[in-house]
């Protein structure tokens, strides 16, 4: 089982929080109060790197298509190759789900 190097009782408070959710909206509403505008998009840009690594797209392409840095594009590409799987579970689930 994977061990956070995060972990505490207020980030799992955060986590069950996350977890009660039920909806796109109250996604939403709740990141909304939770985050920044500006921290939301960043969340989301990686998110969207992410997956076009995932699909096998250039440095380039992703640079035009998100606007992200190439240091973000980087950062992403890392996580997905020697990180704890949460790219590749969350994306691989969403396939299944489409």
């Amino acid at each position: 089982m994977y061990q956070s190097k995060l972990k505490s009782a207020d980030m799992d408070k955060l986590f069950e929080a996350v977890l009660t959710l039920q909806s796109i909206e109250e996604c939403y509403m709740f990141f909304e109060d939770l985050c920044t505008i500006s921290e939301l998009t960043s969340i989301s840009q990686r998110f969207k790197v992410a997956e076009l690594l995932s699909e096998k797209h250039t440095c380039h392409d992703i640079s035009d298509t998100t606007g992200a840095s190439t240091a973000t594009i980087s950062r992403v590409n890392r996580c997905l190759l020697y990180g704890t799987g949460g790219y590749k579970m969350t994306l691989k689930r969403l396939k299944q789900e489409d």
